[in-house]
Parts: structure tokens; C-alpha cells; sequence
């Protein structure tokens, strides 16, 4: 009788609060917090992770956007805003881990931008940590999210009559049950079909993430510091000083002239030697050249880090505006350059390794980490040329390498990498079968091509497997699967 009043009550206030929530734009943050930790039990109760964290996603997404004050929607934030919605999608239809970094990634810039319009994206991580720490102790302060007056008679009765009786029950049920066996032996022959333990997890989970999306806070010290995090420069900092106490100005603007003179000649030599290796030696067998290549690739990302640490070390105030720096200067664009050549024969040898062997998720990732040392490198270039602090290069490069994710997450490489080696007349069809993700549509093309009715029916009974599942676990690309 008690379990039916409850569900009453409960489905009663249920009922009336999605009438209320139809207006998004008057929620408070207990009124978010409220709904989407339902919702996240809800859609994970008694399921796999699929369809329902995309449908949560969009949710959190389009309740963000009627959150925001108009003055905080500002062309970052809605390009966020599409890219939430998008990676959402994206996890629906393919649930790997690329899309579930753009899920997470998106929305937590999205929820940052909406309230902070300002702040540097880089705080964003601090922010997130402290938040997580300090969760358990925000949540006891209900002045600060809970509304202050009487709340109104939906969540009064919700409070009241289901969430403080259930939350002292359970607790005394649990030391009742551990004081004595006959109290708990009553309860044993009754069961309900809901696993409480399953509901409990999810709920904390979902109160937890819901919470401190929705509730979040920065600390004071972080907006005193977020001028430390400015792309340009103070009017204190163009001031020409030395940076040691030991070297006065003229010899550390001489030691930098020496230092980029004397790494162009070796970069130079070196250029020389690393594309003789690469491209006149003998040739090799696929597995030392296999080696060889990604070990010349982790080289010249290396290469590239320290050639950007060393430009920031001499670039990072008063040479700048030094007038008598510009050989200087010179000197390190042209440093930049040749490191740029460098980028470009590691692709042309990666470009030329999978003409000979076909495309691998390394190969197409050895691609994605020279494209972004090249961009680095470009930004390093731009900071020399625009006079920008060092800081800049983390500013910009943070979202490049947020747009990485989202191009990992958008595009089914599997179906690229499956569809391009299907040329080769040494396509391995176990190998892409069981180490390449959403390659079955390609393998059902191979195989009717083929005529190869095992491999079509190992094909379509993994997408069978995957369409017997709930509603909420599907994912969408093998529903999209047909004979």
C-alpha cells in the first residue's frame, strides 16, 4: 500500500512538473538539477550505454542554451551549442570513445561558456577538479541552490512526502537489517521488480554530474588571475630588462642569435640525413619500416615541442619589442621553417608507407599529430610576427585540439580505412572484422562482391546482436545495417 501511495505521489508531481518545465526559460538551478538527474536514471536504468547518453546530451544542451543570459551567447558559445548537439549525435549513432571525448568535452565547454563569458578556456580544468572536491560541501549549502522561499507545492510534497522519509528509511532499514536477521528475513520474501541498488548508483551518479554541471562555481582567485592568461602583452612587460640577474641584455640577446644560428646548421644536417634514411636506403621489411617510422615520427614531434619551448623561452617578454632583436627574430621564422619541412617529409614518408602497406588508425593518427605540430608551429610563427605572449599558443591550441576530437568523433574512419584497403589485393578480412570499428558496411559490399556468404552472415549476425538490444543501448549505425 505504501509502495502504491508513493508512485502516486510521485508520478502526480511528475506530471505536474513537465507542465511547469514547458516554459525553459523561467527554470531555477534546482529545477535543472532535479530534472536531468532524473532523466539520467531514467535512461540508464537496467541498460548499456547507447541511444540514451546521446538523448541526455541534447537534453543537457538545449536546457544550457535557454540558461544562458543573452549576454553570454556569444558566437563561441553557439558554435559550442552546435558542436554539443552534433557530438551527441555522434555518440548515438557510433558509442566508441572518440565520440564520448566530444560529448563530455562540449558540453562541459558549453556549461563553462554560459556562465563565464571571459574567463579563460584554460581554467576550465581547475575549475572542473575544485568543483569535484568540493561537490559534498556545496551540496550542504542549500541557500545557495536551493530557492530561499517557501518552494512551491509540487516539490514541497516531493520533498516532504518521498525523498526525506525514503533517505531516513533506507538508512535505518540498512542498520536494522545488520542488527538483526529476523527483522531482515521479513522483507525477504518481498521483492519489487526494480533493483534498488542499480536505482541508488544512478541516482548519485546522476545527482552528482547534474549538480555540479548545473551549479558550479569559480573561485574568486581564478577571475584575480585570469589576466594572467592574456594573449598580449601589459605595458610593464615591454619593458626592455634582462630575464637573468647574471646575463645582462646585449649577452642574452647575443646567446639567442648564437643559439638559432647554430640549431638552423644542425637542423639543416639534419633534414639531410632523416630523408636519406627515409627515402634512399634499402628497403626494409614492413616491420622494421613499421618501427623505423614511427620512431622517426615520435623524433620529429619531439624535435617540434623542444623547437617551440625554445622560442617561448627567448620570446617570452621583452625581445619582443627589442629593435635590435631582429636578426634574432629572423633567425627563429626561419628555424620554424625548416622545422615545418621537417613535419613534411615525416608525412610524405607516412603518406608513402601506407600507399605500400594501407591505412592503419596509426597511420591516419600519425597524420592528425603532424597536422597539429604544423599548426603549432604556424601559431609559434604568429606569436613571433603579432608580438603575443606565450600564453597564446595554449589559448589557441586547446581548441585545435578540441576540433581533433570532434573530426575523430564525426567521421567513421573505420568505414574509410575498411572501404580504402578493400582495393588492396591483400585486404585481411579478419583483421578488419575484428580490429576495425563500424566496418560492416563495408565488409557486406566486399562480401557480395566476393560472393563470400560466411563472411555476410558473420556481418549480419553482429548487427543482429546489436538490434536485439534496448531501445535506449541501441547504436544507430548497425540499425542503418541492411542485407
Amino acid at each position: 500500500m505504501s509502495y502504491n501511495l508513493i508512485l502516486y505521489y510521485w508520478f502526480k508531481s511528475l506530471n505536474h512538473s513537465i507542465f511547469k518545465f514547458l516554459n525553459l526559460s523561467i527554470m531555477k538551478t534546482h529545477h535543472h538539477i532535479f530534472l536531468t538527474a532524473a532523466l539520467f536514471v531514467i535512461v540508464f536504468y537496467d541498460q548499456d550505454i547507447g541511444l540514451n547518453l546521446g538523448i541526455l546530451g541534447i537534453v543537457y544542451a538545449v536546457l544550457t542554451l535557454f540558461k544562458t543570459p543573452e549576454r553570454n551567447r556569444t558566437r563561441t558559445f553557439l558554435i559550442l551549442f552546435v558542436t554539443s548537439i552534433l557530438s551527441s549525435f555522434a555518440f548515438a549513432w557510433f558509442r566508441d570513445f572518440p565520440s564520448l571525448l566530444a560529448v563530455v568535452s562540449s558540453l562541459l565547454l558549453l556549461g563553462y561558456r554560459s556562465k563565464n563569458r571571459k574567463l579563460k578556456i584554460l581554467f576550465l580544468i581547475p575549475v572542473f577538479i575544485i568543483n569535484s572536491f568540493t561537490s559534498i560541501f556545496r551540496f550542504f549549502n542549500f541557500d545557495s541552490w536551493l530557492p530561499k522561499k517557501n518552494i512551491s507545492g509540487v516539490w514541497q510534497k516531493t520533498l516532504a512526502f518521498i525523498i526525506i522519509p525514503l533517505l531516513f528509511i533506507s538508512v535505518f532499514f540498512g542498520i536494522y537489517s545488520v542488527g538483526s536477521d529476523h527483522f531482515a528475513a521479513v522483507f525477504r520474501d518481498y521483492e519489487l521488480d526494480i533493483n534498488i541498488w542499480q536505482v541508488l548508483a544512478l541516482t548519485v551518479l546522476g545527482f552528482f554530474i547534474a549538480f555540479n554541471y548545473w551549479n558550479y562555481t569559480v573561485d574568486r582567485l581564478i577571475y584575480q588571475k585570469n589576466s594572467l592568461l592574456d594573449d598580449d602583452f601589459s605595458d610593464n612587460d615591454k619593458v626592455q630588462k634582462s630575464t637573468y640577474s647574471f646575463l645582462d641584455l646585449d649577452a642574452e640577446r647575443t646567446s639567442g642569435v648564437i643559439s638559432f644560428f647554430c640549431l638552423n646548421i644542425l637542423l639543416i644536417f639534419f633534414i639531410i640525413t632523416y630523408n636519406y634514411e627515409q627515402f634512399y636506403e634499402i628497403s626494409k621489411t614492413p616491420v622494421q619500416l613499421s618501427e623505423e617510422t614511427h620512431e622517426r615520427v615520435n623524433a620529429v614531434i619531439m624535435s617540434i615541442i623542444m623547437a617551440v619551448l625554445v622560442i617561448m623561452f627567448y620570446f617570452k617578454s621583452g625581445f619582443n619589442f627589442d629593435p635590435k632583436a631582429k636578426l634574432m627574430k629572423l633567425l627563429a621564422r626561419l628555424w620554424i621553417i625548416l622545422n615545418a619541412i621537417l613535419v613534411f617529409s615525416a608525412a610524405l614518408k607516412n603518406y608513402e608507407y601506407i600507399i605500400s602497406y594501407g591505412l592503419t588508425y596509426k597511420r591516419l593518427g600519425v597524420f592528425a599529430f603532424l597536422l597539429l605540430a604544423l599548426i603549432g608551429l604556424a601559431l609559434t610563427f604568429i606569436k613571433i610576427q603579432k608580438k603575443k605572449r606565450n600564453v597564446f599558443l595554449f589559448n589557441t591550441m586547446i581548441w585545435y585540439f578540441y576540433g581533433t576530437i570532434l573530426a575523430c568523433s564525426y567521421v567513421n574512419w573505420g568505414g574509410i580505412i575498411t572501404s580504402q584497403n578493400m582495393k588492396r589485393k591483400d585486404f585481411a578480412v579478419n583483421y578488419h572484422f575484428e580490429q576495425i570499428n563500424f566496418s560492416e558496411r563495408g565488409l557486406l559490399k566486399y562480401a557480395e562482391e566476393k560472393n563470400d556468404l560466411q563472411l555476410k552472415k558473420k556481418v549480419l549476425e553482429k548487427a543482429e546482436q546489436e538490434k536485439s538490444k534496448p531501445f535506449l543501448s541501441k547504436i544507430l549505425y548497425f540499425e542503418t545495417l541492411k542485407e
